[in-house]
């Protein structure tokens, strides 16, 4: 018995041995930070940036809150409050349009021939060979005041003048779209692959119909993947910088632009702070609803 517990001490020990570069990286460069970040947000903000080693609540308070320099009154920051929607619902938008784009586009490779199936993918990956910089002004030429979509809609004659999309919610939104719609195809793509077609025959042979079929036969089976695409694709586009940037110029901010104001030109690094751990929560809440629905349909 002494023998064996030994070799299991010796072989926990050589684990934690192999794990530990993995465990030092992970303490260096995540947490550290992260707890640094959890740090400043307590403390007072500088007089002209940094933070003053006086512990304050004063960076959680104007999260959701601001008080008026003249009377001290505490109202609802409307500025931050009307951000922090607009991320959410931008987000949530960008998840739902990629969702409708990239289902049928991984169903449409999934059944090609096998021989084929390759050459589409490397077309869905092509936009990854470039920079996200490169590809969100891309997308600015597509659709700016003199941009290809308004030369063309002026010269099939369905508009008078240039349609303004440039900074705005919309702009916002297909820049997004177009820029994390791999990242929705890929997971489905895969699920979609491994679906076995001859349960799909069979609900046929059954008098199913193909909305039946649909709904109960194969969604059920590719649901892991659209469940995973719609995380790959929420997360990011949640805390997205620089789409949000160009395309929306400073009329369509989203809390990573807040986030990034703060700790330049608002100089309000506990704010800064908060306002980024706030976006972590939210982070953390779609990861914890996305864990629940992954597990109830593992249950059912």
């Amino acid at each position: 018995m002494d023998a064996e517990a030994r070799a299991l001490r010796d072989d926990t020990r050589r684990r934690w041995a192999l794990a530990l570069p993995a465990v030092v990286i992970i303490t260096l460069f995540s947490i550290l930070p992260l707890a640094v970040v959890v740090v400043y947000s307590f403390l007072a903000p500088g007089d002209f940036g940094g933070v003053r080693w006086q512990f304050s609540f004063d960076g959680w308070y104007s999260v959701l809150f601001e008080r008026d320099i003249f009377d001290d009154t505490v109202s609802l920051s409307d500025a931050h409050l009307t951000i922090l929607g607009r991320s959410v619902a931008l987000s949530l938008a960008t998840t739902l349009i990629t969702l409708i784009l990239g289902v049928p586009t991984a169903w449409f490779i999934a059944t090609r021939p096998a021989r084929q199936r390759a050459f589409w993918l490397f077309l869905i990956t092509i936009p990854f060979w470039t920079n996200l910089l490169v590809r969100t002004i891309a997308v600015q030429e597509m659709i700016r005041a003199d941009g290809v979509f308004n030369r063309l809609f002026l010269g099939l004659g369905l508009i008078d003048a240039p349609i303004q999309m440039m900074f705005t919610n919309f702009a916002v939104l297909v820049g997004m779209a177009y820029v994390f719609l791999p990242l929705m195809v890929l997971p489905v793509y895969a699920a979609i692959e491994r679906f076995d077609f001859r349960l799909a025959e069979a609900s046929y042979d059954l008098y199913a119909s193909r909305l039946y079929c649909l709904r109960k036969v194969i969604l059920p089976m590719v649901r892991p993947g659209i469940i995973a695409g719609s995380i790959l694709v929420f997360v990011p586009s949640l805390g997205a910088y620089v789409t949000p940037r160009i395309m929306g110029g400073g009329k369509s901010m989203m809390l990573g632009n807040l986030i990034e104001m703060q700790f330049g030109q608002g100089r309000n690094w506990p704010l800064g702070a908060a306002l980024a751990l706030t976006l972590t929560g939210l982070v953390l809440v779609a990861l914890v609803w996305y864990t629940r629905l992954a597990a109830g349909g593992r249950r059912g």
